[in-house]
């Protein structure tokens, strides 16, 4: 259920999103999705514009992630949060706990339920894999992924062959016994494989991009995830190197320490 709060600058957030973009990570391997989120959400400075009330995380609280200054620094933040910028259609949800055990589908149908009724017009899920639970196929090439709905498909397919993107392969249901029939298998990837199979039954646009990755300094996958991302939906201006102009959230010192080098904040 997302709340609406009060925007910069005084009066009610908007609960109507018609035509936005919905971006979002899966709470999957490395964290990956949520930092790219991150990403996203501090380079184009988004406007907090409420939270997504649901019983489904852990709950958790903390300061403001992505602080200017000493006095936004104390601002609150919770689990699941929402962020908008209108002159590009877009809004983001930031998810920062873990889903509690068995609570998944009633997530993605409360999600879904709200995507329809807020009116987005697609939803993009940034997500992650098990790098070594790859079959044979998908050691090849890129590490990159991408899935879409029919009703995505039908709009965008052509420019994911013109992007020369890699769709996720599907693999053996039983490896060794039976190599024909073939299943989406998405290991360590969270809600993503139920999300995108609930929205393609709904009738939903979804596309997911992801990466394989193993669990440790993920910053250098969530830089690949979201200039993956920028291929496709030029959020900032394509250039030779765009991990440079991505503005790391003030967060992120708190959570990889000197692992970063100061150049980047």
């Amino acid at each position: 259920l997302f709340v609406p709060g009060a925007r910069a600058g005084g009066g009610p957030a908007s609960s109507d999103f018609k035509g936005f973009t919905l971006l979002m990570p899966a709470v999957s391997v490395g964290n990956v999705g949520q930092l790219a989120t991150d990403l996203v959400i501090s380079t184009l400075d988004m406007t907090k514009v409420g939270y997504f009330y649901t019983d489904c995380l852990v709950p958790m609280v903390g300061n403001n992630p992505y602080a200017t200054a000493e006095e936004n620094s104390m601002e609150l933040s919770i689990n699941a949060e929402v962020y908008s910028l209108p002159s590009k259609k877009l809004v983001a949800l930031q998810i920062r706990s873990p889903f509690i055990k068995n609570k998944y589908r009633p997530f993605c149908q409360t999600l879904l339920s709200w995507v329809k009724s807020s009116k987005c017009a697609r939803v993009v899920l940034l997500s992650s894999s098990h790098a070594y639970q790859r079959d044979d196929e998908q050691l090849l090439g890129t590490p990159l992924r991408y899935l879409l709905t029919p009703d995505l498909e039908k709009a965008v397919g052509g420019l994911m062959q013109e992007l020369n993107w890699k769709e996720m392969e599907k693999v053996a249901a039983y490896p060794g016994i039976n190599d024909t029939e073939k299943v989406l298998h998405i290991p360590g990837g969270g809600i993503t494989k139920l999300l995108f199979t609930e929205s393609c039954s709904k009738g939903i646009q979804m596309a997911v991009l992801l990466k394989f990755c193993s669990e440790g300094d993920n910053i250098p996958d969530a830089f690949a995830l979201v200039n993956y991302l920028n291929e496709w939906l030029q959020l900032i201006k394509s250039d030779v190197n765009t991990s440079s102009q991505w503005k790391i959230p003030s967060s992120w010192r708190l959570l990889f320490g000197n692992g970063l080098p100061p150049a980047l904040f």
